[in-house]
């Protein structure tokens, strides 16, 4: 790696994502450093179930597949890969690598991260009864030695998804942890970069004005002093522009402090500006000392569940979903082992006078939770089975009942720093335990943001949906949700800051009455960020909702109607 600008590419959002993007990212153009994120909350309990069948898995085997063809393209272009698809075991994907480098005839040099891994010193009784995996989300530290001692392929573990391109920076710069500003300009271009085509229009809420059939993937240009370009490969489809850079910035987080193992990045001091086409560039982030301590994740087998979906078609739908459900009630409660929790949602999908008979239709939800699995499978199946010709006209359901299935819960705690020895394996085999970053236990509060000056009171409105003036990009945090809402116009901020309060944004959203929801205002991006805590129960495993990711929580805010100054519509 050389040159002012270090070139620093994503091929993967996650477990499953496009797999030619890393031929794509290694061939569309010059880069010096291609990262993959592979790990999620969900892929973790995943990788846990693996490991418990055979223990030498527990990492992404999709990344071998890739690298079969692509570990050739990155040598011969010099191109160094950061991944952290080792999940619960990179040293046997790292080893897996080098087996694969033999049989490919390309010599590389592979270093791996570790010491994420909480439950490796036999200590899993510390975390509670049924923990699957225990994990702390490192920092870039490791990555850095790894590249600094000359690795051509580094695998990590569990790490903050924005450290591999902060750790692939510091590396290059040779920034310490000192280096707080450039640190925190790193974490957020890895911020924008972490989930893929997320940055270059993909689930872009003003997706009509780009051609997202097939969006590139995202690079960055990043400069010694942190500040970065985000951009992607010429010819590729998609966009990048201010729009979908705040989109990615605002996915998955909270309030202005984005606290990290390096670094805590200030999101309130992020500056975003068009620099071309398809280049937007990021400058005056500020950075922090990291918190005391870093965050764990843990996964556990919740238990199981089961789930039958009735489908009401035509007249009647409330009369029809009263009598399926009376009849469910009545069959579940004799059963010898009934089970602790049952849940009914009805969808009213179904409109008057159809052309279609699926247009016609209202879907009934039954959803059934228990530790044990016999309280979850023949009890509700077979119940529902035998309703088939006794029960409402039209009777069908949308899959046949199975026996159920365990679900997952993710939690997430909190490690002091030091109890972590965060390692780097380099190429040759010496281990380098990466000391924790100086850290700091008081922050100086923020200042609440000045709000800009409201519209005119005297405005005219008129009752329209949300999203015809705002975007949204909404995700999970273990059990609780964000939904971050921005606007494009500076007219359009100053309706927005002031209209979407709390209470309204609880109006708009009724599913969040009696949660707590936490509003951050965030000027330097027209941005509100609220924060759902609870919205999810225990987590995406759990899939204690219809959207169990609340991917499409901003989407249906979107769609919500309030009255909107005609001036903006």
């Amino acid at each position: 790696m050389s040159g002012a600008v270090l070139r620093v590419g994503n091929a993967s959002g996650f477990y499953g994502d496009r797999f030619d993007a890393v031929r794509e990212m290694l061939t569309g153009g010059p880069l010096d450093v291609l990262t993959g994120d592979y790990l999620a909350e969900l892929t973790m309990l995943i990788l846990g179930r693996d490991r418990l069948k055979n223990p030498e898995r527990g990492y992404a085997r999709t990344f071998l597949r890739q690298l079969e063809d692509g570990l050739g393209l990155a040598v011969e272009r010099g191109v160094r890969i950061v991944t952290n698809a080792g999940g619960l075991h990179p040293a046997g994907l790292a080893d897996a690598v080098r087996e694969l480098a033999v049989r490919v005839g390309v010599p590389v040099r592979v270093a791996h991260v570790e010491g994420d891994d909480l439950l490796a010193g036999g200590d899993g009784a510390r975390w509670g009864e049924g923990v699957l995996t225990a994990n702390a989300y490192l920092g870039g530290g490791g990555i850095a030695a790894c590249l600094r001692a000359g690795a051509d392929v580094v695998v990590t573990g569990r790490v903050t998804d924005a450290a591999l391109v902060s750790g692939a920076a510091a590396a290059h710069f040779g920034w310490g942890p000192q280096d707080l500003d450039p640190l925190a300009g790193a974490v957020v271009a890895g911020h924008v970069l972490e989930c893929g085509t997320q940055a270059t229009g993909g689930n872009y809420s003003f997706f009509g004005a780009h051609d997202v059939r097939r969006p590139g993937f995202p690079l960055a240009e990043i400069a010694a002093d942190g500040s970065a370009v985000i951009t992607k490969h010429p010819g590729t489809g998609g966009a990048v522009t201010t729009g979908t850079v705040t989109a990615q910035l605002l996915y998955e987080t909270a309030g202005a402090r984005y606290p990290g193992p390096d670094v805590t990045a200030r999101l309130d001091t992020v500056r975003l500006r068009e620099d071309g086409p398809d280049r937007v560039a990021i400058d005056g982030v500020r950075g922090e000392a990291p918190p005391p301590t870093l965050k764990a994740g843990l996964t556990r087998i919740g238990g199981w569940r089961n789930e039958v979906t009735f489908v009401l078609t035509g007249l009647d739908v409330d009369a029809k979903a009263r009598l399926v459900r009376d009849q469910m009630a009545a069959a579940i409660a004799a059963a010898p082992k009934p089970p602790a929790e049952v849940r009914w949602t009805l969808a009213r999908t179904d409109r008057d006078d159809a052309d279609v008979q699926e247009e016609a239709s209202a879907l009934l939800r039954l959803v059934v939770r228990d530790a044990d699995p016999e309280a979850v499978g023949r009890v509700v199946s077979g119940a529902a089975v035998e309703l088939a010709l006794g029960s409402y006209p039209g009777f069908h359901v949308t899959a046949p009942p199975g026996k159920g299935a365990p679900y997952g819960v993710f939690d997430a705690v909190a490690v002091a720093a030091g109890e972590v020895t965060h390692t780097a394996v380099l190429p040759d085999g010496r281990r380098v335990v990466i000391q924790p970053a100086s850290q700091s236990r008081e922050l100086v509060r923020l200042a609440d943001p000045a709000l800009p000056e409201p519209p005119p009171a005297a405005l005219p409105t008129r009752r329209a949906p949300l999203g015809l003036v705002a975007g949204a990009r909404s995700g999970d945090k273990g059990g609780s949700a964000n939904v971050g809402v921005w606007v494009r116009t500076e007219e359009a901020w100053r309706w927005l800051a002031h209209a979407l309060t709390v209470e309204t944004f609880r109006e708009l959203l009724p599913e969040t009455a009696g949660l707590a929801v936490d509003r951050h205002v965030l000027p330097g991006l027209r941005a509100l960020n609220f924060v759902v805590d609870g919205l999810l129960g225990d987590g995406v495993a759990a899939q204690a909702r219809f959207d169990p990711q609340a991917k499409a929580v901003g989407e249906w805010l979107r769609s919500r109607h309030l009255d909107i100054p005609e001036v903006l519509l």
